[in-house]
């Protein structure tokens, strides 16, 4: 399988829900390989977005390929079809050259227990590495050897129809409620390389909150711990069950994950590892952002979708109740909101901890907010056509700066 594709040690899931801002972000990942960092972009869009906006996966495809041609890019760079599962990787299978298989929700599902003492014998080295005594083992393999073999069984599906070695594959089980020890890690692995699923990146749950488009919350030094331990967890997969050897971890939710950014630079250089950081979501406030600064017909769309936001946050927010902690308490009245310049509007949705006026209840409402401008069509479009310029270098400046230079490049 010499063909075969391998995702490099640094890569990034960029994208945006409406698909405009491919160049900016590719911008940011030149401006990285300026500073000798180089950086696969992969630009990823779940089936929940694209049902949401109508969009189809193929538009993405066109939106990352235009970008490529336009800026010259001759490095990897790839499509992901994020967060798929079987009812709905058919229509990601032609456009799409990296799969992110989720299977959180088959995690504790009934499995033969028979299945999972045969798993014991044949990795008796499990029992005792680090405590984890056999009954800790088996009790691993119950809760999880469901969701291996469903990754297995989507693996398989889309092997058929792409071939062997022409795409990505990731495991994400990150979407469900407990965070996955080391000892857990190890043990998902093993099954995975049973299961002959030549995964490249890995997407645990972590300790803390991972909050659509806002700062870890959580113990920071817990989490440095985990991050490394997995590490460490990933590089004994892949030596004793012979995983790809570019096999890392894939950090979702990642953006403006700020207090995590230097211990993760860091630990990822003490051990030589690489790492995936999803960001995409992030790129929509930015289009916010770009069109309140732009002129007041754009700061006037901005406050509309946030006063349609407001009147249905809890039809919003039910889809993402697992990854936003919105306090109704704080968000300002839309009829406050219409009286303000737009330096108040911006500063109140950009994501500045230390302005004193920097509102995360506001800015995660607003983050799953897309499909109020969804429903504009090409009113909102056509505005980010109008404000491309202003957009364009809120997405790079915001990617480059903000994410890029603290993780990969440590400045």
């Amino acid at each position: 399988m010499g063909d075969a594709i391998s995702l490099a040690k640094y890569s990034i899931g960029v994208g945006d829900r409406f698909g405009r801002q491919a160049k900016p972000q590719l911008e940011a990942c030149i401006k990285a390989a300026n500073y000798g960092v180089d950086i696969t972009p992969v630009w990823n869009k779940s089936n929940r977005e694209h049902t949401i906006i109508g969009s189809n996966p193929i538009e993405t495809r066109a939106a990352a390929d235009e970008a490529v041609a336009s800026l010259g890019w001759n490095k990897p760079y790839y499509v992901d079809a994020d967060h798929i599962n079987f009812k709905t990787v058919d229509r990601f299978i032609e456009p799409c050259d990296f799969f992110t298989i989720d299977v959180a929700d088959w995690i504790g599902q009934p499995v033969d227990p028979t299945e999972v003492q045969n798993f014991l014998q044949q990795h008796t080295e499990l029992a005792g590495r680090f405590r984890a005594d056999c009954d800790v083992v088996v009790h691993i393999g119950l809760k999880y050897l469901a969701a291996i073999q469903e990754a297995a069984r989507i693996y398989r599906y889309i092997e058929e129809r792409k071939g062997a070695g022409k795409f990505i594959t990731e495991v994400s089980m990150d979407e469900t409620d407990s965070p996955q020890t080391p000892t857990e890690l190890l043990v998902i692995l093993a099954s995975l390389a049973d299961e002959r699923v030549p995964v490249q990146t890995i997407a645990p749950k972590f300790t803390g909150r991972f909050n659509k488009g806002i700062d870890y919350e959580g113990d920071l030094e817990k989490f440095a711990d985990e991050f490394s331990t997995d590490i460490e967890m990933i590089a004994i997969a892949v030596e004793e069950y012979g995983l790809p050897g570019n096999l890392k971890l894939s950090v979702h939710s990642g953006s403006d994950k700020f207090s995590l950014y230097e211990p993760m630079h860091g630990i990822l250089k003490k051990h030589d590892a690489g790492v995936h950081l999803k960001t995409a979501g992030t790129n929509w406030l930015e289009e916010l952002i770009g069109l309140a600064e732009d002129g007041e017909k754009g700061l006037q769309l901005v406050k509309e979708i946030y006063r349609e936001a407001y009147r249905e946050r809890e039809e919003l927010c039910g889809p993402y109740a697992a990854v936003i902690d919105i306090d109704a308490a704080q968000l300002p009245r839309p009829d406050l909101v219409d009286s303000w310049a737009a330096d108040q509007f911006v500063s109140s949705l950009r994501h500045d901890p230390g302005s004193p006026v920097y509102n995360r209840s506001l800015r995660q409402l607003l983050h799953v907010a897309f499909k109020v401008a969804a429903r504009m069509g090409t009113r909102y479009l056509d505005a980010l056509s109008a404000a491309e310029d202003w957009i364009a270098k809120s997405v790079m400046k915001n990617l480059f700066e903000r994410h890029i230079k603290p993780v990969f490049i440590g400045e």
